[in-house]
């Protein structure tokens, strides 16, 4: 629909802050989504561990072939995982109710938790003198909300929430809003990535919202998905889009060979070190499962790639690459990964009979 194609939509200013909305709402609710009470011990451990691992395979693959400056930004970007855009999937399917889900959960949500605090550490914009400070006490809270939100529930804050989910009031649904909207204009005044502030509130209000039961609890979060993903997440899907650079892109014989590169370059990153590190942990069927969605990447490509490109560290033909290469992933992993699933649903089935 973009302007380089069938040029039905234009790039415009609306348009482009209800797409950063979209953006800092998919963070928000892959934060959200993160049952740290499921993940905590070895799914978070072997997590974070091929993650650096992933993150030190990425940096040295691309030091061997000369990207000069843009290591550190261009494998910040291999080495993510597109949380808020795998976990649906995962759930919709009945994955995450699965043995598979609580080490998809892990691997997701240090595959964009690490990347957002390290592309805010290292390439936030603003100069303000407490930047780092910011960035360290958001992580900082994230962490403390995961471990305080293990705890126990607070049966004052259950009932003010639950008084008010069938009335107008929607506190939770309203406090939700509020925290991401907080959060998103205070890392914006800082001069962070609005990531990482939607990731921390995401958190912040899943340790809130766990004194609701667990019906309640899937109330919320129906509303909340309905609110991100039935109206401004694909906004931002949709002009990622418009906004691709597809002239550049066909223009440049090296970007069009360096899409499959990239693409492969995700599958070994983040898809090889994951299924081989969960080899003691799954099964193989199930690893080929988690290493799919591992490897499945999109948001932080585009902040990463575009962060290169705007401070000339790549050519734009080469970010408009690993973006395209970022696109076909989401379309191709999640589908490779549901299938290895079923595979192994029917070949359990098969051994039960």
């Amino acid at each position: 629909m973009g302007p380089q194609v069938l040029g039905l939509v234009q790039e415009h200013l609306l348009f482009e802050t209800v797409s950063q909305l979209g953006l800092a709402m998919l963070f928000f609710l892959a934060g959200y989504e993160i049952d740290f009470r499921a993940v905590r011990g070895r799914p978070i451990i072997l997590a974070s561990l091929g993650w650096v691992l992933s993150f030190a395979v990425a940096v040295g693959a691309l030091a061997v072939v000369g990207a000069g400056a843009a290591v550190l930004i261009l494998a910040i970007g291999l080495c993510s995982t597109a949380l808020g855009t795998m976990l649906p999937i995962a759930r919709d399917s009945g994955l995450l109710a699965g043995p598979v889900g609580p080490h998809l959960m892990a691997v997701g949500a240090v595959g964009e938790f690490a990347p957002i605090a390290l592309l805010a550490l290292l390439y936030s914009e603003g100069h303000h003198s407490g930047r780092t400070t910011f960035v360290i006490a958001l992580v900082g809270l994230s962490v403390a909300a995961a471990v305080f939100g293990s705890l126990r529930r607070s049966a004052r804050v259950s009932r003010l929430l639950s008084a008010t989910l069938g009335t107008s009031a929607q506190l939770a649904v309203r406090l939700s809003l509020l925290a991401l909207l907080a959060a998103v204009l205070l890392a914006a005044e800082i001069g962070v990535d609005i990531a990482l502030g939607a990731f921390a509130a995401g958190v912040c209000m899943h340790v809130l919202l766990s004194a609701l039961d667990e019906r309640e609890e899937a109330l919320v979060q129906s509303k909340l998905d309905g609110i991100g993903f039935g109206a401004v997440v694909p906004v931002f899907f949709v002009y990622t889009g418009v906004t691709f650079d597809l002239d550049r892109l066909l223009g440049s014989p090296l970007a069009l060979v360096l899409i499959p590169v990239f693409l492969a370059a995700f599958a070994l990153v983040r898809g090889v070190t994951t299924f081989a590190l969960f080899a003691r942990v799954l099964p193989r069927p199930q690893r080929g499962v988690l290493a799919a969605f591992a490897a499945t990447e999109l948001p932080i490509v585009v902040v990463a790639a575009s962060t290169a490109a705007e401070r000339g560290l790549v050519d734009e033909s080469i970010a408009a690459a690993m973006i395209g290469a970022a696109m076909l992933s989401v379309l191709l992993f999640p589908l490779l990964g549901l299938r290895w699933a079923r595979l192994d649903t029917n070949a359990v089935a098969a051994e039960a009979i």
